[in-house]
This record gives C-alpha cells, sequence and structure tokens, in this order.
C-alpha cells in the first residue's frame, strides 16, 4: 500500500531530528526519531511491504512536523521526552518503557558512585545517559582514573580493587576523608563537563607511559580520555536544570520575520511553535507580551538581542517571581540559540540556502536555479538508457526529467552515452529557443566531464558543468586537473549528492522498465 505524503517529502531536510505524525484533528499519533529525516520520512510513502499497523498509521497521517537537533543521540532523547508529553497511540508500545539511567554520587563519608534510574535518593545525579554500554564504561572508567570505591557496602578488609591499586582504599582507612573527596570532585567536574585539565594531565601521563615502553598502561590511559572527551560532547538538548526556559530566535526575510520558539522543561527539549507575521522594528517586544499573555512565563527567556526593559519586569509580575531575559554570547545557550536558528532555516529556507551554499561553493556567477544532472544506466552494456533530472530552486522538478534511449553507442562506452544525451538535450533547447540550465551535472569522472564539455563547445555553448564522481563525491570542472576542495558534510556537497541520487534512481529505474518489457511474452 502506498499513500500519498501530506508534503513534498524533497522539502524534509537530512538532518538528524524527530518526526511528529498528526491526525486530521491535530493529534499528535506517532513520534520517531532519525538520522536523516528525509529519509526515513521517506520510507513511511516508498515502501510496499509496510506491516499492518505501520498501514493504519500511515493512513492516517494528516500532517508532519519536525524537530532537527544536531546529532542522533540528542534526538534519541527528544524522541524519549515527546513520548512522554504526547503519549501517541502508535507509539503505545513505549508507554513502559523506562527513564535513561542516570549516574548517581551517594551522599555518604566517602561517596561512590552508581546507576541510578529513579531520582529518589539523596546525592547528585548526572545524566540521563542513552547508552547503559557507553554509561557503564564511563563509570568504570572514571572509578579507576580517581580510585573511586564500587562497593556498596564498606568492607572491613581490603577488597580485590584495592590490592589492585585500583582504589584508595577507604574502607581500611588507607586515605582520609579530604582526600578521598578530592578525588571525588574531580570525578564530578568531569562529569559536569569540565574535565580539560584532567584531559591534560592524562594525555601528558600517557606520553611518559609511552616514552617508556609501558603500552598497556598508555593503552588504558588512552581508553579513559576518550571515555571524558565523549562525556564532554555536551548533550545541549538534555541539560540538568531545576527551572523551565524559553528560546527564541528569528529571520527576516523580504520583510517578513519567521520566529521559533523552544520549550524548554527542566534542561529537557519538550517542544517547538513557529510563527511568521510582518516585520516591525518592536516586533520581538511585541511577540514576547503577546505571547507570554497567554501561555506560562519560564524562570528564564533566551532572545538572539536586547529587549525593552519593561518586558522582563513585565514577565516578572506575570509569573510572580523575577524572571532572565537573556541574551547569551557564548556556551550552551549560545548553542541553544543556534539550534533554533537552524530549525528555522530547515524550516523555511533549506531548499534557498542549499542552493546559494552550491554557488558559493562553485564559484558561479548566478545562483543556480535551474540544474539539469545526467546519468547512464546499463546492464552489461545491454538496454543503454540515460537520463536526466532537473532541479528547479532547490526540489525536484519531475515534469521536466527526461528519459533518453541510446541510439549511437553500441556495448559499454560511458563517454560516448553521455555526449549523446548531452548533445540531444541542448541542441533541441538550443533549436527552440528555450532557457538554458543555470548549471549542468554529469555523474562520472573527468571522461564524462571531458564528453559533455566537447558536445556543448560543438553546439556552441557555455553553460557551467561539472562532473561528480561517486566513490569519493569528487567534483571536476572543466579546466582543473584535481577535484575542487569540497567537504562532502557541507551543504553544497549533500545537495550535490542528492541530485546525483535522485538521477542515479531515476536511471536504473528506466533500464530495469526496458528489461523488463523485453523479457513479456
Amino acid at each position: 500500500m502506498t499513500v500519498e505524503p501530506p508534503l513534498d517529502l524533497n522539502t524534509l531536510p537530512t538532518a538528524p531530528g524527530c518526526y511528529l505524525y498528526h491526525d486530521k484533528d491535530g493529534t499528535v499519533i506517532y513520534v520517531g526519531k532519525a538520522k536523516n529525516l528525509k529519509r526515513r520520512v521517506s520510507s513511511y510513502f516508498q515502501r510496499h511491504d509496510l506491516d499492518p499497523k505501520t498501514e493504519a498509521l500511515v493512513s492516517h497521517i494528516a500532517s508532519i512536523q519536525f524537530i532537527v537537533t544536531n546529532n542522533e543521540v540528542e534526538a534519541l532523547i527528544l524522541e524519549n521526552n515527546l513520548i512522554k508529553r504526547h503519549w501517541p497511540k502508535y507509539n503505545i508500545s513505549l508507554k513502559d518503557s523506562k527513564t535513561y539511567a542516570y549516574i548517581l554520587r551517594t551522599e555518604e563519608e566517602f561517596p561512590c558512585f552508581v546507576v541510578a534510574r529513579d531520582r529518589d535518593q539523596p546525592g547528585t545525579y548526572f545524566g540521563p545517559f542513552t547508552s547503559a554500554l557507553e554509561r557503564d564504561y564511563l563509570l568504570r572508567a572514571l572509578k579507576h582514573a580517581f580510585l573511586i570505591r564500587s562497593c556498596r557496602r564498606p568492607q572491613k578488609r581490603g577488597c580485590l580493587r584495592y590490592h589492585m591499586q585500583s582504589c584508595m582504599g577507604p574502607c581500611v582507612g588507607a586515605v582520609s576523608r579530604e582526600e578521598y573527596a578530592e578525588q571525588v570532585g574531580r570525578a564530578e567536574a568531569v562529569l559536569k563537563g569540565k574535565g580539560n585539565d584532567l584531559l591534560d594531565a592524562l594525555k601528558s601521563e600517557m606520553a611518559v607511559r609511552s616514552e617508556a615502553q609501558e603500552f598497556e598502561k598508555a593503552l588504558v590511559i588512552r581508553d579513559q580520555i576518550q571515555a571524558i572527551e565523549r562525556l564532554q560532547e555536551h548533550q545541549r538538548v538534555q541539560r540538568q536544570k531545576s527551572y523551565d526556559e524559553d528560546v527564541i530566535n528569528y529571520l527576516v526575510v523580504d520583510g517578513t520575520v519567521y520566529l521559533a520558539l523552544f520549550n524548554i522543561y527542566r534542561g529537557t527539549l519538550g517542544q517547538k511553535e513557529e510563527y511568521v507575521f510582518p516585520f516591525h522594528q518592536e516586533f520581538l517586544n511585541e511577540f514576547l507580551v503577546q505571547y507570554y499573555a497567554d501561555h506560562p512565563v519560564p524562570k528564564e527567556v533566551l532572545v538572539p538581542h536586547e529587549v525593552d526593559g519593561s518586558i522582563e519586569a513585565f514577565l516578572g509580575e506575570k509569573k510572580g517571581q523575577k524572571v532572565g531575559v537573556t541574551v547569551p554570547q557564548r556556551g550552551d545557550l549560545k548553542n541553544l540559540l543556534d539550534l533554533v536558528k537552524t530549525n528555522i532555516e530547515t524550516q523555511f529556507f533549506g531548499d534557498r540556502i542549499k542552493v546559494e551554499e552550491l554557488r558559493k561553493a562553485l564559484h558561479l556567477p548566478c545562483s543556480p536555479g535551474v540544474i539539469e544532472c545526467f546519468d547512464i544506466s546499463h546492464l552489461s552494456g545491454t538496454a543503454m538508457v540515460g537520463v536526466m533530472v532537473q532541479f528547479r530552486d532547490g526540489r525536484p522538478d519531475r515534469k521536466n526529467y527526461r528519459k533518453y534511449r541510446i541510439r549511437t553507442v553500441e556495448g559499454i562506452d560511458d563517454f560516448r552515452a553521455i555526449a549523446e544525451v548531452v548533445r540531444r538535450r541542448y541542441s533541441r533547447l538550443r533549436d527552440e529557443q528555450k532557457r538554458m540550465p543555470d548549471l549542468i551535472v554529469v555523474d562520472g569522472g573527468k571522461g564524462q566531464l571531458h564528453a559533455a564539455v566537447d558536445e556543448l563547445a560543438a553546439l556552441g555553448l557555455k553553460i557551467p558543468l561539472i562532473a561528480l564522481a561517486k566513490r569519493e563525491e569528487e567534483v571536476y570542472m572543466p579546466g582543473l586537473s584535481l577535484p575542487i576542495p569540497l567537504d562532502r558534510r557541507s551543504k553544497a556537497s549533500l545537495f550535490l549528492q542528492q541530485i546525483r541520487d535522485e538521477t542515479h534512481r531515476s536511471a536504473i529505474t528506466y533500464n530495469r522498465t526496458l528489461r523488463r518489457k523485453k523479457v513479456v511474452p
């Protein structure tokens, strides 16, 4: 079964994040996470082998909302939070799922660090951690690095860890309370993301161990460093806070304000709201007053620039206590502001941004509003076909796709095949005096590029032309012997890969169609 999606799937970003499916009444019926939002959401509407439950879900999808995150870990935490907030019908199997576990520093004379799932014990909590494997590894690494005890009940005689010199031995009086507390404090600093000094010390010790050819000890230290560094990749969406905060950011484009607001509940991203309205000088002040007149006021509001001083007083009066209106300049709060802006760019301007990034990367004279990409497909030289896929303003323009049966080439010769389809395409556009594309892309390397260049020259046409090689995503341009330096993870490169993949898909589909026709009696 296939169902028409409620939006153009090509508008979805390829970034990680969460997607929310709504029914016709606006109720959230499913929440999911994805490493690649576009690929994951598209799979619901393009597969023919869905199970009955998923078929029922897809048949009730009336609208789709998505929230972009910085990485998969943030998406995982956000998904968990959204499910617990909305209890979607088709996530019902997750209702009994437990909250991700924390690391707890106990309140004892000689504290230890243990795994805790519920925050009902006295002490300090760190986390939560989405990976039990990594959480346990980090816990072991910290205990070993700082010689923290692991026994839940103090022993009357030294345990095996003490005799192996991996515990300070507070149970047998081998360390003072002050010395032990100092080591516990250092471990806490690492868990809070303040372990840079420790990392420097460990790296120095690892170098010393390596020079002394104590490779096993150096390897253990290396593992500790890696564990601590992973922990220090601070999860911006899941920050431990004892209060709520809202994060607001916006873009102004052509006299219109595109504004997004993230609700952060005790450090956890809860939901996203979006607003579009005409620009005027005091729009942010006006928005804050109107929004919080009808919504709960958090303890802190993050904004991209200073607002009228009366706003803070207004919010404080409505909440009944002091409310901070903060303009962060760096750190996690600034990262949250940037994340909101990323969502605005992705939601409203994803296509425009990637087209402009491609123009800059290729140093094109104008924005490539119309891009045409060619690919050749065959099976051991049989049923050779060519296709041309057109992207207009960053999106596939399927009504302008073209398919070609190769006429002048026998056997396997991709270069001559590319030359033929390029010649047929642009000789016709020239003769009919129709608009030429702003950029031509051929799937392949230098050989395909030179073949296309020669054909354009023979036609008397000057159109920007590149070739995109599959293996290393290398981009070749006429007149350059080496591929241009283009980060494979940049918006420009990802856009080119999207174009190439769509062209490749179209070519393979056409090739298979012709081969099926040949075997049908």
